[in-house]
């Protein structure tokens, strides 16, 4: 595993190492063999599978790999993590192998609609904006935790006037912030300082090292966070806003049922299960493998 999360010391060396090791602008393939090797094909997902993709052999699939413990990268650079190992076990489903394209999170749904990726799995949360582009298989509840250095009393419910660190375009900044910072004005208090950051771990280390007063993550991606941070951050209040995590397909594509196909058989085999408790986040997991949700309900 890359280096993670800088505590003290804080060398200089050691958060331009941080930093440094972050690149999710470099395409990477790999075919990881965690899920894959124990997960057997479903003939009834793989008779789902649009023509062309059945005969190439092959999913792509997209991904920052900067969002740990749900998708980041190893020491050669590969890309890992529970969501990745769910995406190993759809490909295995669906009689497939994986080649991840490692992107920038805001560039993957148009990768997808432009034709160079199939899949996004990136944490993608389900919503009403983004179901405009793209299908939505989801797999996953997640709630919003922030996390602040320990022994402090940050509120997310009475945030006015904090410096929040977040990963760029993640519904923490692109929603729930915006929508905390609008009242804290309407209120006449002092407004919200968003710190965006490139990758999670570039967002936490802001925490770490006093830039910020606080992150806001997903929920599984905070606790893991602070389980990296050597005893210097904790959770700053109990998780909130619940939603769904989807896989991304091109809207209206095949590829859309046989996707849920796939993990609904990896739910009922129980490989879903199995995935999410060596993960430790299987309080997020779902019986029922659905589309949009965000618009079916």
């Amino acid at each position: 595993m890359r280096a993670r999360y800088v505590i003290p010391a804080f060398a200089a060396a050691a958060v331009l190492l941080l930093t440094g090791c972050v690149d999710n602008s470099t395409p990477t393939a790999t075919t990881s063999p965690d899920a894959a090797s124990t997960i057997e094909a479903d003939p009834a997902a793989v008779a789902l599978l649009p023509a062309d993709i059945a005969s190439a052999g092959v999913l792509v699939v997209g991904t920052d790999a900067a969002y740990p413990p749900n998708e980041f990268k190893d020491e050669s650079g590969a890309p890992i993590g529970w969501g990745i190992e769910l995406a190993n076990g759809i490909a295995a489903k669906l009689g497939l192998t994986t080649k991840y394209k490692i992107a920038s999170f805001d560039t993957i749904i148009p990768s997808i609609t432009g034709g160079t990726v199939d899949i996004g799995e990136s944490s993608f949360t389900d919503n009403l904006e983004r179901e405009k582009q793209v299908d939505f298989v989801n797999y996953y509840n997640a709630g919003i935790l922030w996390a602040a250095p320990v022994g402090s009393t940050v509120d997310p419910d009475n945030a006015c006037g904090l410096t929040v660190a977040v990963q760029d375009n993640t519904v923490e900044e692109t929603d729930e912030l915006p929508a905390k910072n609008a009242a804290c004005v309407a209120a006449g208090k002092e407004p919200i300082d968003v710190l965006p950051y490139g990758s999670q771990d570039e967002a936490t280390n802001a925490v770490v090292l006093g830039k910020a007063d606080a992150l806001s993550a997903d929920s599984p991606v905070t606790l893991y966070a602070i389980s990296k941070a050597d005893g210097e951050l904790q959770p700053a209040g109990e998780s909130f806003d619940t939603a769904p995590y989807g896989i991304t397909v091109d809207k209206g594509s095949e590829l859309t049922a046989a996707v849920q196909a796939a993990l609904q058989s990896m739910v009922d085999d129980g490989s879903y299960g199995k995935i999410l408790d060596a993960w430790g986040v299987t309080d997020g997991g779902i019986d029922t493998i659905t589309i949009n949700v965000a618009a079916n309900g």
